[in-house]
This record gives structure tokens, sequence and C-alpha cells, in this order.
């Protein structure tokens, strides 16, 4: 049976302009991190893909190296596009990136130009596409000239094979410096994407924050739920089926301690007196201000998908929740 989306699909999403461009973003964008690999239920991530979708989120976010395998990320959504949603192309934003290991050799990793218009090209070919949306550097590389990586950028716009560019990773100082590279060539950067959460302020403290939007850039949210442990997973123990229980690489038993298991408890409880999950409270406390576009939540299950975008409702927090969610984090 054909897929055929939702008809009211835009009607509840919230779009916000990705900095000083064109572009608009759903508040809550899909990513595809996790749960889209090898040995995951291709069924599973195509009703993934259909419930983002019907619910107003219209931006997909990849890499490279998703999987596991590395590429089989892009390879089983690029099956999901052919298949079901290529009608409904020009209505999605679809991203990828390179930046991390990919390939054996020198050439595989980090930040040339060979490195990152030769992964583009494998990209589009995994996923069946002639172009992707965003395309992100996806860490600063400080061995390459920040030049030459941003040159790479600028030639996916100029070849056709990006509409706009992005990197991820960056710290603000970095940011503004290549900011100033990609408007000289005219080239369209236009968002960051980075960690951010409530237990992980590191975009606060290193100036990304505060400079992307002073310098007209959007900034995308990744790890909102700090690997899960911003939701109700843990609060009973540690689930056999979480990602501390599978020993994923990302989160260790040891993350879930005394001190952040109590950090978690008072949490949850702002979130009930708010009348929310603590998924979506955390989900929320992102989306607080104007600056940030877009929050990247992965899902493993369309049940996560529809809880998690309920956030979008309640975005408002009180001076009072503000200094407690700190004093919490501060424990």
């Amino acid at each position: 049976m054909n897929y055929e989306a939702s008809g009211k699909r835009y009607d509840t999403m919230k779009y916000n302009r990705c900095g000083k461009s064109g572009l608009l973003l759903p508040a809550v964008s899909l990513g595809l991190w996790h749960n889209f690999g090898t040995n995951d239920d291709f069924e599973n991530m195509r009703q993934m893909c259909f419930t983002a979708f019907d619910s107003g989120i219209t931006h997909f976010d990849l890499a490279n190296n998703y999987g596991p395998k590395p590429g089989s990320a892009e390879e089983n959504f690029g099956k999901i596009l052919k298949a079901d949603l290529l009608p409904y192309r020009d209505q999605m934003i679809i991203s990828t990136k390179a930046g991390y290991d990919m390939w054996e050799g020198p050439y595989g990793d980090w930040g040339s130009r060979k490195y990152l218009l030769a992964s583009l090209d494998q990209s589009l070919q995994r996923m069946g596409l002639d172009y992707v949306d965003i395309f992100y550097h996806h860490r600063m590389d400080p061995q390459t000239p920040l030049e030459e990586t941003m040159g790479a950028l600028d030639q996916m716009v100029k070849s056709g094979k990006a509409l706009y560019v992005g990197i991820s990773n960056y710290d603000g100082e970095t940011m503004l410096r290549a900011a100033e590279i990609l408007k000289e060539l005219h080239t369209p950067f236009i968002i960051n994407q980075n960690c951010y959460n409530i237990f992980n302020r590191t975009i606060e403290n290193n100036g990304l924050k505060a400079e992307a939007p002073k310098a007209g850039k959007g900034i995308i949210t990744f790890s909102p739920l700090a690997q899960g442990l911003l939701t109700d997973r843990y609060l009973k123990g540690i689930p056999a089926d979480s990602r501390i229980g599978k020993n994923g690489p990302f989160l260790h038993a040891s993350d879930v301690n005394e001190k952040r298991m109590a950090q978690i408890i008072a949490l949850n409880e702002m979130a009930a007196n708010r009348g929310q999950s603590l998924a979506q409270f955390a989900l929320s406390w992102i989306l607080k201000d104007n600056d940030i576009t877009s929050v990247l939540i992965g899902a493993s299950r369309p049940a996560q998908i529809l809880d998690c975008i309920k956030c979008i409702d309640n975005t408002g927090f009180t001076a009072e929740e503000l200094d407690r969610i700190n004093q919490i984090t501060n424990m």
C-alpha cells in the first residue's frame, strides 16, 4: 500500500526561520543517528518517518557515518524515499554531514576538500538524491586550514549538490571565522548543529549560543534528552532495551549515578507540575527562547515522536522555573 501523507500535517507544527535565511525549519526535527542502521527493523523505520512527516516534521537529519554500519542510515532512508516519500521531496529538508571517520586510509576523516567532496557524492548515491538541502561539516579540524574546509562547502553549493551549508560541533569563535570566509564566497551558510540540553550547556559557555543569532545564523540542537537520561526510562533503573542496557558507546551505567538520579527525579517532578512528561519538559526548555531554530529528536518507535512533538505546546517558563532548573543542575 502506497503511503499518502496526512492532509493535516501542517496544522499544528511550528516553523522557525533559520537565522536570516529564507529557510523555515520545524521546531522539532527527526535525527537518524540511532535506530536506522543495518540491524534495526526496516518497517519500524518507515513508520517513524511517516509519523514524523504526518506530524509536520519536514526535516530529516543524517550523516555519512550514521548506522551502524556507517552509511546504512542513509541507505535505509534512501529506500524509504524511493518507495514512499519521493512525491513529497520538495516539501522535505534533508541534511547530511561529514567530518568523522568514514572509510579506511588518510582520506576518510576530518575536513579536507578531498574527503568532504567525496563524502557528499557517496551520500547522494546512498540516498538516491541529486542534492541535499543542508550539508554540514561535522566537526572542527585543527589540522586543515579553515579556508580549505569552507571552500569545499562553497563548491558543494555552486555545483548544485547542496542548497545550504552548515557547521556542527564548532565553537562561537570558529563559527564567526567560518562565517566571514563563507560570506566572502557568497555561500549560504545558515545553521550550526551542536549538542545542547539541560545537563550540557556547552554552547552557552563557548559563545555559540550568543554569537550565532547576532551573526544571523540558526542553531539546531542534538542530544536534547541527554541520550535518554531526560526521559522517564531511567526513573526506575536501567531497562534492558535502553542504550545503557545494550552497552551503547555514548551512555554508560556510570552516567546514572546517585547525583544524576536525584537531578532527574527533581526535574521529573517539575515536568509533572507543568503537565508534561520529562521528555516534553526537556525539549520545551531548549525551545524556550528564539536562539534555537529547531531541536533534533531521536526515536526508537513512532509513539515517542508523537509524545515529543507535544513540547511545542508549552515552551514558556517562568523566572522561578528557570532558576529552579539551574539549582537542580548545580546540585
